[in-house]
Formats: structure tokens, sequence, C-alpha cells
């Protein structure tokens, strides 16, 4: 098992909101997660502080296509890297127009500071993989676990005997409590929790986060993060049978995470940053959007 090397991402110019993974083998190293293209020049000095260059990556693996994960894997195509992804993200990730609209649509002139520009990236560098397929570098191997939920394209990937998780096992900063990340379009509670089960029986020694952790607890952690789900899928039906528009219920729903995070004992600083990890708005659409196709 190599060394896992985390490098912080410093979103927003916070500490530990986003991190990518940097495996060093013998075949040079490998990156999990990329963080947006805003956040690039991070990257960079993360994996020039760790004694390589960003031409010497060659193999990048996706969690997701979600910008937060995936925004600035097209720089690393254009230095050499292939990218590890589900088949059902390799569309918008060739031609990503599609997504940058949608995410305009969404965050406005916000997006070149959040998120930065994105560009093609070439089929024949997008590696589409399959569930349980296996890539061996050296004397290490990667394998996928499909695991949707929180994104129908969603992969975790195992390394010997622990996973990185993407957005499935939740956002966990420091020593505050999992929450789920719940953005449209794909949220399915489901899904998400078969793929928490998932997660259980490949009984890891350890889950890295990449917002923003590494966790051990496995078991009460999973435990956490399936009642939090729960409780924030009923607050939202709660909301949605009272007749309540989304414009309404997001200082709502804002004020009852925070009053969460509170009542686990983290400050007003702590709370912002699970604030930038994890916008509440986007769970209340990506919620209201699950329970609007479930119940119609």
């Amino acid at each position: 098992m190599p060394e896992i090397k985390i490098i912080d991402l410093h979103f927003k110019n916070l500490d530990h909101a986003i991190a990518s993974y940097l495996l060093p083998t013998n075949e040079g190293p490998i990156l999990i997660e990329t963080g947006p293209y805003s956040t690039y020049p991070k990257l960079k000095k993360g994996v020039e502080d760790l004694g390589y260059e960003m031409k010497e990556i060659k193999h990048v693996f996706l969690t997701h296509i979600h910008l937060d994960h995936a925004g600035a894997a097209w720089a690393l195509a254009e230095t050499g890297a292939n990218i590890y992804l589900h088949p059902f993200g390799a569309k918008n990730m060739e031609d990503p127009s599609r997504l940058m609209e949608s995410a305009t649509r969404i965050y406005g002139d916000q997006m070149d500071t959040l998120w930065g520009q994105m560009k093609q990236i070439p089929a024949n560098q997008l590696i589409q993989v399959e569930d349980q397929q296996s890539f061996e570098f050296g004397e290490v191997q990667i394998k996928s676990l499909h695991t949707p939920g929180h994104a129908k394209h969603h992969i975790a990937w195992q390394v010997g005997d622990v996973i990185f998780t993407g957005d499935v096992a939740g956002v966990k900063i420091d020593k505050g409590p999992v929450v789920p990340p719940c953005p449209p379009p794909d949220i399915n509670l489901e899904d998400w929790k078969a793929s928490i089960n998932i997660l259980r029986e490949a009984k890891p020694s350890a889950l890295y986060l990449t917002h923003y952790n590494q966790i051990t607890d496995i078991a009460d952690h999973l435990t956490a993060l399936e009642n939090i789900l729960d409780d924030w899928a009923a607050w939202i039906q709660k909301q949605m049978r009272a007749n309540l528009t989304n414009e309404e219920m997001v200082p709502l729903f804002m004020k009852y995470t925070a009053e969460q995070l509170r009542n686990a004992g983290l400050d007003e600083p702590t709370i912002e940053l699970y604030e930038a990890a994890n916008p509440s708005w986007m769970s209340v659409a990506g919620l209201v959007r699950y329970w609007t196709k479930k119940e119609s």
C-alpha cells in the first residue's frame, strides 16, 4: 500500500474544503480527484511540493464529474494524463458545454471564481470504467466500486484496504459530524443506501473523503450518514407537503442545518466551512427533485 499524500486545494481560501489524493507508485504518481480548475495552482503546488511535476501524472481517477471533483481534469489531460471515470460521465467530459451551461444557470457570475474554465478532453484519454474493474500500476491496484445515489455516475475507488469515497460517504470536516451532499439532479436515497452497504461490505480500514477527512470509525460514520440523510429528506418532504417553495425552504433549511452543526459543538467559522463544502441550498434543490420524481 503506497503512502497516501493529501493535497489541500484551499477552495475559497479555506482549509479542508476539497482534497486531492496523490499515490506514489513505481510507475509514477496517480491522482484521485482534481478539484475545480479554480484551484489548479494549489494542486500544481501541492504536487510539486511532493517532489513531482504535473506532466509525470499519467493516470487520474475521478469519483464523479461534478466541478468540485473533476473541473481541472482537462488540464491534467493536456499534460498527458488518462482520465478514469464512469461511462455515464464521459460524454460531458468530452464535450463539457452542457455541464458548464447548467452550472452557469446555477452560479451565474460566480462561475469563474468558484470553478474556473473547463475544456474538452479527447475521447481517447477518457477511460470508461465498469463496476469492479481493476487497474494495476506497479505494486498498486485500484478497483472501481460503482456507487450511485449522490450521482448516477459515481465511483468509489478501492486501493488495498482503503476506499476513496468522493461524496458517497458524505462530507465530514475535521471533528465535525458527517452530512450528505444532495445536489440535483441525481439524488436517490435508495441507491445511496445501497452504495453505503457496498462500502460496508468491502470492510475497508479507512475511508478517504474528498470533503475532507480520513475516517477510521467506519461503522459509526456510515450509520450517522444514513440517519442524517433520512433526517434531511424527511425535513424537505414535510415542507413540500406544507406547500413551501424552494425559495422559501432555503433560508429555513440553512438555519436548520446550521443549528445541527452548532449542537454538534462546531464554531461559526467551521459552520461556514461546511457551507462552502456542501451548500445547503443545493441540498434543498436535490431533495425536492428526488421527492418530486418519487411521488409523481
